[in-house]
């Protein structure tokens, strides 16, 4: 195998491969942030949640360019990232930051693709969700909300979500002094929107499930699972609390489109199966990948 600087090139390529592919998705994401904002939200006086919603206002009242306040009011939390996440969360935020900022002046003069509120919430909200999620799966943010909430959640009894939902209720809740509330509640579509979307956006709309599944027939269930659902699937040693027998339990991770054929399947086999079913955000490695069913 053939070496660079300490490092078989192979790694050294799937590294460079990482970084280009990171580079680009940021870079996109961040665009398309851009894109929400000043095609759908902005020209309809909608904020979003977060820093952008207080430079969205503070661009509106001042006159100033929106792409400046995008930029200064998040370098104070790119440092706090740098010292409670890492160097590499801290890079991939500022220049996710950067494009969004020069994206966002750029395509200021463009016109507003709709003067309808309620369509430019949805769509703005669709639009900046994608962006932010693309952002985030990538390993940078584009906002310094959560970073502000991660250092106060040390010195309060809150967790980082509702840390973040209190501080945007109260920035959505100010749009209504500025912009009016009518303005305000349309804020609030597009917040939620551009929420679910990020959630849609990292886990992906083919969220994958674990189960697990503890039956005395074990071997017939297992080998009907490969057979009929043509996943694999992995046998663990357990034991009962109560009783104290040894227990096989039978690990699996299917679709989410899969679910109901799999307690179709354990059902006809052993109707007192123990079955749980829990979501799976990611899934590497392994054999994940679906046999052809014969």
């Amino acid at each position: 195998m053939e070496y660079v600087q300490g490092l078989p090139k192979a790694h050294k390529k799937s590294a460079k491969l990482k970084i280009a592919r990171r580079i680009i998705f940021i870079f996109l994401g961040s665009l398309l942030f851009s894109l929400g904002l000043e095609v759908f939200l902005v020209p309809n006086q909608i904020i979003d949640g977060g820093i952008t919603g207080v430079s969205i206002m503070l661009a509106h009242l001042t006159g100033l360019k929106l792409g400046w306040f995008l930029f200064f009011l998040n370098l104070p939390f790119l440092f706090i990232g740098y010292k409670q996440i890492g160097k590499t969360f801290a890079l991939s935020t500022l220049f996710g930051i950067a494009v969004m900022s020069v994206s966002t002046t750029l395509l200021h003069h463009v016109p507003e693709v709709t003067g309808d509120p309620l369509l430019a919430a949805v769509f703005g909200g669709i639009i900046l969700g994608i962006g932010v999620g693309m952002v985030i799966r990538s390993g940078g943010s584009l906002d310094g909300t959560e970073i502000v909430a991660i250092l106060f959640n040390k010195k309060v009894p809150f967790s980082v979500g509702e840390m973040v939902m209190f501080l945007n209720i109260f920035i959505l809740g100010s749009a209504g002094f500025i912009f009016g509330w009518d303005r305000a509640m349309y804020s609030l579509i597009a917040y939620f929107i551009a929420f679910k979307m990020i959630d849609i956006t990292i886990q992906g709309l083919d969220e994958s499930r674990s189960v697990w599944i503890i039956s005395d027939k074990h071997r017939e269930i297992g080998e009907a699972l490969l057979a009929r659902l043509g996943r694999g699937v992995t046998y663990l040693n357990g034991e009962g609390a109560y009783t104290g027998e040894d227990k096989k339990v039978i690990f699996c991770v299917i679709t989410r489109l899969e679910e109901a054929k799999l307690k179709s399947i354990i059902e006809d086999i052993d109707e007192s199966a123990f079955l749980a079913v829990g979501s799976v955000n990611d899934v590497k490695g392994g054999n994940f990948k679906k046999k052809d069913i014969h």
